[in-house]
């Protein structure tokens, strides 16, 4: 029988190889955990699979959950990068029917005569055209005719259509002919519709459309699966709605969500970027680099003054990951990070040198790693890290499960022998590589901040993070690593600690000097007013709503605009000065100097509405005495290098304040952590491992 003044959170997090549940209990702290192997093909089985054995683990019925329940997920990512999308159509104006496929003729690669870009994820004989036109300043000079309409009708019935995205030149500035069009088709179809204006009501054509044509071909993935996850929740009985986080660590309604899921497509890597926000805060740390490595990618994150940086666009579905313009560039605010294809599923190869490479290639949860004994037969990360005693193959998720040590040896063996190495040191080559791809991605990316990572604590989490956490600092020159309790669930925590919140944007490209105030208050009027619905229908009163401001600016002339960040309130919070300074002190620190006797033009308007998120203090998970291992088993650290008996803790038994001088193995059902040479730990006031390196 449940507490009654419990006060139950579920929060949930699908990733590429594990399904992660998180049950806090706000009233009094308490946090279960629970992990289960994703589910590709249905997703919610692996959910509902991981909800009725947390529910089993913390004692308590579905109706003990009364708060909204949050939910993270990389389905909108996986869909567009494997191409397992819905068959969406897209509406344009005449003469734009080709933008998918002329992009925005940038070469990523100017050298390279077979260049290669992913295939629009709407086909060109899904695009039909429309005669109408909207002019920049808004106007419109035709509206579409009632012929054109049933002509575009048929012709995307013909195509069995399963969603439509409509995306007009120039509708950010007058929406109208979008909305007219979409009213027709709805009504005629019976489809999911959506356009540009609400999607992505910006300037410039392909971002707008790409964004678009994303976010049409993913609403029949994601529709059907929030649409039968609440069937299901009500159907067990829980009390709570359903929200979903936002790739700006934001979250919103899943109404909200399956109209628009490209605004997903980094929702678990912003989940995670929000628990090491909140984890900043908690230790005091103003610069923080969270490292989140799961079972099919590595992401990091750069946490300054409590806060991860933003960005207003992202790349997804890059055919080369380390090559910016290679993918769509989506234009949705999103937290700023850098993710590769480093897990623990990440499969090792020799390339067409003879060289080993890891990734970005996965295994997946299906097979999953050679080792899970699931069929899997080439070798992936956590084959190496079971081969060099860094994993436990009989307590592999506490014993429930095994891990298949002959097969781990098989699928190691086939990349050994075409190396001409023993299996060991293949293993080392393999965890060590790993190590370095993952090193030199969170270093570029701060680099191109302007940020120098060497110094940095580490933030550990996921289930294979903790392993090389250690590793990757060495690396980084990072000399402190703190391994959060529930490390390997973090970022399904991070759900539960981040604000209800929208970001919106629209362009309206006017001179600063000449802009007229009446113009720009309508237009934040509007976004205001969306704003406050969004929040609205995921249950924030109106009374805790607040508004942050900010815009994009450019000199009179310029291609490219830098955003601004102003203050809140309920109007426009600056003067014209104001914003006039803002704009020289930005441009000056980007550039080096600004420029005389030109213009500023104001172009893009933003606007972010949010309510804050409801503190909450989850129980520290420590122990009242001194420790002691378990036992001990044989660690290889490095290549070439002998195996080095290391003693292994149960977590759970660490006590505040406790001393572990490595090397040492630190287990808890979910994940390991992995203390290398010459690292020492201290067991925080709440149950977090802080590592410290000393040179040797």
């Amino acid at each position: 029988m449940s507490d009654v003044t419990a006060d139950w959170r579920l929060a949930v997090d699908i990733g590429g190889t594990f399904t992660d549940l998180v049950l806090l209990d706000a009233a009094s702290g308490r946090v279960v955990v629970e992990k289960t192997l994703t589910t590709p093909r249905a997703p919610l089985d692996g959910v509902r699979t991981g909800v009725r054995q947390l529910l089993a683990k913390a004692g308590i019925e579905p109706s003990a959950i009364t708060a909204p329940i949050v939910h993270a997920t990389t389905l909108i990512t996986n869909a567009l990068i494997e191409g397992k999308i819905g068959r969406a159509g897209i509406v344009t104006t005449s003469g734009f029917g080709d933008t998918l496929l002329i992009r925005n003729e940038h070469r990523y690669d100017m050298y390279d005569l077979q260049i290669e870009f992913p295939a629009p994820p709407v086909p060109r004989e899904r695009v039909v055209e429309i005669s109408e036109r909207t002019n920049a300043t808004g106007s419109v000079i035709a509206e579409p005719s009632q012929a054109d309409l049933a002509r575009i009708t048929e012709e995307l019935r013909a195509q069995n259509v399963e969603s439509i995205g409509i995306c007009l030149i120039n509708s950010y500035a007058n929406p109208a002919n979008e909305r007219l069009i979409a009213e027709y088709l709805r009504r005629e179809l019976g489809v999911p519709v959506c356009i540009s204006a609400e999607i992505s009501p910006q300037i410039r054509e392909y971002p707008r459309m790409i964004t678009t044509a994303c976010n049409a071909a993913t609403m029949p993935v994601i529709g059907p699966y929030l649409d039968e996850l609440q069937k299901w929740l009500a159907s067990e009985g829980f009390g709570g709605s359903v929200l979903m986080m936002l790739s700006n660590g934001g979250v919103v309604s899943a109404d909200d969500a399956a109209q628009t899921p490209i605004r997903l497509v980094e929702s678990g890597p912003a989940a995670g970027a929000l628990a090491g926000s909140w984890f900043a805060r908690r230790l005091g740390e103003d610069r923080l680099l969270c490292f989140d490595m799961g079972g099919t990618t590595a992401k990091s994150c750069l946490i300054t003054h409590g806060e991860p940086e933003l960005t207003n666009t992202f790349e997804v579905a890059r055919i080369y990951r380390f090559k910016k313009g290679s993918g769509f560039p989506v234009s949705v605010p999103s937290v700023d990070l850098v993710e590769i294809g480093a897990g623990g599923g990440s499969l090792a190869r020799l390339d067409e040198l003879g060289l080993l490479k890891v990734g970005p290639e996965s295994s997946g949860a299906d097979p999953g790693p050679a080792c899970y004994g699931r069929g899997g037969e080439r070798p992936a990360v956590t084959d190496a890290d079971l081969e060099l005693g860094l994993l436990d193959a009989g307590y592999f998720l506490g014993g429930d499960m095994p891990l298949d040590s002959a097969a781990n040896q098989r699928a190691l063996q086939s990349v050994a022998s075409q190396l001409g190495l023993p299996i060991s040191e293949t293993a080392a080559g393999i965890h060590e590589l790993v190590n370095q791809n993952m090193a030199a991605a969170s270093r570029m990316h701060a680099v191109e901040q302007g940020e120098d990572l060497r110094g940095v604590t580490v933030l550990a989490f996921g289930g294979a993070g903790p392993i090389h956490a250690c590793g990757v600092a060495e690396l980084l020159e990072s000399t402190r690593v703190v391994f959060p309790t529930n490390a390997s669930v973090l970022s399904a925590f991070g759900t539960l600690v981040t604000p209800v919140r929208i970001d919106l944007a629209r362009s309206m490209v006017r001179p600063l000097a000449t802009l007229s105030e009446i113009e720009r208050d309508s237009l934040l009027d509007e976004l205001r007013a969306e704003g406050m619905r969004v929040l609205g229908a995921a249950g924030v009163d109106r009374d805790k709503i607040r508004f942050r401001y900010g815009l994009d600016a450019r000199y009179l002339g310029q291609g490219n605009e830098i955003t601004l960040w102003f203050g809140e309130g309920p109007a426009w919070p600056v003067t014209h000065g104001d914003v006039v300074e803002r704009f020289e002190t930005d441009y000056r620190r980007i550039y080096g100097l600004t420029i005389p006797d030109v213009g500023i033009e104001a172009v893009t308007w933003r606007l972010s509405a949010y309510a804050d998120a409801q503190a909450v203090e989850p129980t520290a998970v420590v122990g009242t005495t001194q420790g002691t291992p378990k036992g001990t088993r044989a660690v290889r650290f490095s290549r070439s290098s002998d195996a080095v008996e290391t003693p292994v803790y149960p977590r759970s038994a660490l006590g505040v304040g406790q001393t572990i001088v490595g090397p040492a193995i630190v287990e808890e059902r979910e994940t390991t952590t992995v203390i290398r040479p010459n690292w020492t730990v201290i067991v925080a006031f709440d149950g977090s491992l802080i590592a410290e390196w000393s040179a040797p």
